[in-house]
């Protein structure tokens, strides 16, 4: 079935040193009381992989050996057109329970192939990459009594500013300088070689009671969960994880890296039972992948990507945005997916519609000079 470009709207948590974490008490949050956690997957998800567009007729030619092969778990159909990764299976769950919705063809402003650039426009929430505030924190800053809290050992700039917006994250070893360790994890996420010293250290200093110093995504969304069901905890939270930058052998990577999510999804909806019918998670990433599959195995920086929310107020189970198509004339510049939709728009939608934030305040401090950037309708369920 050939696509419609218009036709869409639309876990080890007990590993955590427990002595360390933030002083909430732990208690149900009421009805009324909604949460909101971002996810940035640093490095560009391969969205093509991760919902793999099967009723695209483009789709085969590029992608169908390379999702189909050997070894390769089989993928999960979720709409005529489209496919979860084999991998995501508790998010084809969500799906089915209509808790979970896939965002194609979505970008941050910024629309060149930098990762810092993008990810500094994805958290500072203007369409440039300059400014030294986020617009998680200006949001918490609107929202009065609201507090954040960035599952980080530095504070990222998503949740940088006055509002009141903390840290958190289990202790390394004597002598080691988080910001450093953060630092050189990043730095070698994509390194063939380096990568995997750094998370062979990184198990190594956990099994030895140490804490590696950022947790991996699944302990990260279950310690996120056990904070934000706290009656007097953080309203609004942020986790990162690194090591999506998948230039070389991305199947094995993807693999691993695609499991780890669908884990801390089901991690944060077994930790948060009390506020799961409260909560939306969104899950971003600063750019997609070229539509071709390189020498490597593996895919370079794109443009257009995908981004999913999860929760049980998402009004989900079907496919939102505006599929643009896989022809080699509907490629962006040819090589990669034509971003549709803006980010902003996305998250103004959510934040409108589940937290309550003004138009007024989106258009002129959140997202600071985009009153002429409407938020995404239909993306949360509304009473």
């Amino acid at each position: 079935m050939q696509l419609n470009r218009r036709g869409f709207l639309g876990l080890g948590a007990g590993a955590l040193a427990c002595a360390s974490l933030p002083k909430f008490a732990l208690a149900a949050s009421s009805a009324a009381d909604t949460r909101f956690l971002l996810v940035l997957l640093r490095g560009g998800l391969d969205g093509l992989h991760a919902l793999q567009a099967t009723g695209d007729p483009a789709f085969e030619g590029l992608r169908g050996s390379f999702s189909q092969a050997q070894g390769q778990p089989s993928a999960l159909r979720i709409t005529s057109d489209f496919a979860l990764h084999g991998k995501l299976q508790y998010c084809a769950d969500l799906f089915a329970a209509r808790q979970f919705l896939p965002i194609v063809a979505v970008a941050p402003p910024y629309r060149q192939r930098s990762h810092f650039e993008a990810q500094d426009c994805v958290e500072n929430g203007t369409t440039g990459t300059s400014g030294t505030t986020g617009w998680l924190n200006r949001c918490v800053a609107t929202l009065p009594g609201s507090k954040g809290l960035a599952l980080s050992a530095v504070m990222p700039l998503a949740m940088r500013g006055s509002g009141d917006v903390s840290t958190w994250s289990p202790p390394l070893a004597p002598g080691v300088d988080p910001i450093l360790w953060q630092q050189l994890q990043q730095l070698y996420a994509a390194d063939p070689a380096l990568a995997p010293t750094f998370a062979a250290i990184d198990t190594r200093m956990e099994s030895m009671g140490a804490g590696g110093g950022a947790l991996r995504l699944p302990q990260a969304m279950a310690a996120a969960a056990k904070f934000m069901s706290a009656a007097t905890g953080p309203r609004i939270g942020f986790v990162e994880d690194t090591g999506w930058d998948t230039h070389g052998g991305e199947l094995a990577v993807l693999d691993r890296k695609l499991a780890e999510l669908d884990a801390g999804l089901k991690g944060f909806h077994d930790g948060a039972a009390p506020i799961w019918g409260n909560t939306v998670i969104a899950i971003v990433t600063e750019f997609g992948r070229t539509a071709a599959i390189n020498g490597t195995g593996g895919t370079d920086h794109g443009t257009g990507g995908i981004s999913f929310l999860a929760g049980g107020a998402v009004k989900g189970g079907r496919i939102a945005g505006d599929w643009p198509g896989l022809g080699k004339s509907q490629l962006n510049e040819g090589r990669d997916l034509l971003a549709t939709s803006d980010m902003r728009a996305l998250f103004k939608g959510v934040l409108r519609d589940h937290l309550g934030s003004s138009l007024d305040a989106l258009a002129r401090t959140v997202f600071p000079d985009s009153a002429g950037l409407s938020p995404m309708n239909g993306l949360v369920r509304t009473a």
